[in-house]
């Protein structure tokens, strides 16, 4: 149980390893003891569970300590996305939320995330408290009180999710652009939704990986390369016009242009603001993660806008966008909010605001980076995962920040920042950054510059000096 360590987003961990039946009641009571000390314990909470394995039971784990405390506790009928639970829990006043999830994580996996009572990610200062109360409970153990079943009601969570975001966009300029979409939840919490939507509205839309598989198919349940391949296929056979897609809990958002182009979330982020600040002048400033793109400073200064840097996490986010008018709020990894539907990121609700730019702009999406590329330059990114031995990657950021390297290949390191991390700059081609992960053993490195080829060098360069570190 000493494992249990809340990462950027709530705790994950091996299933049958660290994330076990009495570690999930021990998170659980953890959650409850922080409710009761801090939030309106009759409000009660929300429990929601993914298509992992054992998630449903898991979940009824949870709920079955929760209710000891005699707080009323409701429980999805059917698996959802992780927003779903956070819309659900700010439309009914609730105390919180718990959703049983790993998100984009490989399926031996699972987790649990905390939703604050305004519908998003528990703030740092209240994943702080929570870690606190897991400290107690660790120590003392589960108490030995019996779980009261009338104080569990199931809940349909879905219903008022797809009511409240079916609302956000232009339905006569999607219908009207006669774009064809198809839809690739990767066996996750989002199947069925996005398809059942636009189907509804009259959109042609299809879906693919809609069946619930918890090894997912193989891959990992993260809407980026190389795990998109299912969908850049079915794009290129079908003839669709994008290919849209969702991570394991449904709400990190990717997309494939009609030619089989991987569109990346930053590209995503970056066109959701030149529409939502330039097109549509909606008021707002931006907030974004420490290894978001470069683009979207140029794309707020060409609109008045101010940007907020956090560090990497949706937490840090939705901070701000309690505290400030947030126009929209993105993480590298393609978790995307606006302050038009929640402070949480959404992919379902992304996705219908990308179809809508498409519509509005009668363009594709690599139209739209095209665009993007010519009024404010090329921005080319990557990112490499590198899985290392233990205190490899702490030599890694020790090496990276300590100042005596100068160069990376032939550009010299100009500027170093750490918010969090550690992220060189490179004379005037872009950067390169370095983080360990807060969820799993590895090093993520990331670089972004003015070309594909030269964030290729600079990634591999980087890559092999960790590895001879």
């Amino acid at each position: 149980m000493s494992t249990i360590k809340f990462g950027t987003d709530g705790w994950r961990g091996v299933i049958a390893d660290d994330f076990t039946f009495a570690n999930v009641r021990t998170v659980a009571c953890a959650i409850a003891r922080y409710v009761v000390r801090a939030e309106k314990t009759n409000a009660g909470v929300i429990v929601g569970y993914d298509t992992r394995y054992a998630s449903e039971r898991f979940a009824r784990a949870a709920a079955e300590v929760l209710s000891m405390t005699g707080m009323p506790v409701w429980i999805a009928e059917k698996a959802c996305p992780s927003p779903a639970v956070s819309l659900l829990v700010r439309q009914r006043g609730a105390a919180g939320g718990i959703m049983i999830t790993a998100s984009h994580n490989p399926y031996r996996w699972n987790g649990i995330k905390f939703k604050a009572s305004y519908g998003s990610s528990a703030l740092p200062s209240i994943v702080a408290r929570v870690e606190k109360e897991l400290g107690i409970v660790l120590a003392d153990g589960v108490p030995p009180l019996p779980s009261r079943a009338e104080n569990i009601q199931s809940l349909d969570l879905l219903s008022p999710y797809l009511e409240t975001i079916d609302k956000l966009v232009d339905w006569d300029r999607i219908r009207a652009a006669k774009f064809r979409f198809v839809v690739d939840p990767m066996h996750g919490a989002a199947r069925g939704l996005l398809r059942g939507l636009m189907t509804r509205q009259g959109v042609e839309c299809d879906e693919i990986r809609g069946t619930r598989d918890p090894l997912f198919g193989g891959v990992n349940p993260e809407p980026i390369e190389p795990h998109v391949e299912a969908l850049r296929r079915a794009v290129l056979s079908g003839g669709y016009d994008a290919g849209l897609c969702a991570d394991g809990d449904g709400d990190r958002i990717g997309a494939m242009d009609r030619d089989g182009t991987f569109i990346t979330p930053h590209q995503i982020f970056s066109i959701l603001l030149w529409h939502l600040a330039g097109t549509r002048n909606i008021s707002g400033d931006v907030a974004k993660t420490f290894s978001s793109t470069k683009m979207i400073d140029k794309i707020a200064a060409r609109f008045g806008r101010k940007v907020f840097e956090t560090p990497i996490g949706f937490k840090y986010i939705c901070e701000l966008m309690l505290e400030r008018d947030i126009l929209l709020g993105g993480e590298e990894s393609g978790g995307i909010g606006t302050k038009l539907y929640l402070p949480e990121r959404d992919a379902t609700v992304m996705a219908l605001l990308l179809a809508e730019v498409m519509a509005w702009h009668r363009k594709s999406l690599s139209e739209l980076v095209a665009q993007l590329h010519s009024e404010f330059g090329e921005h080319r990114y990557g990112r490499v995962d590198l899985e290392l031995k233990p205190g490899q990657k702490e030599r890694a950021i020790a090496h990276f920040t300590d100042g005596k390297l100068t160069r990376v290949l032939e550009w010299p390191v100009v500027r170093r920042e750490d918010l969090d991390g550690v992220k060189l700059y490179l004379g005037e081609i872009g950067w390169v950054m370095l983080r360990a992960s807060g969820t799993e053993p590895m090093l993520r490195v990331y670089s972004e510059t003015t070309g594909t080829v030269t964030t290729r060098r600079i990634l591999d360069e980087t890559c092999a000096i960790v590895n001879r570190l």
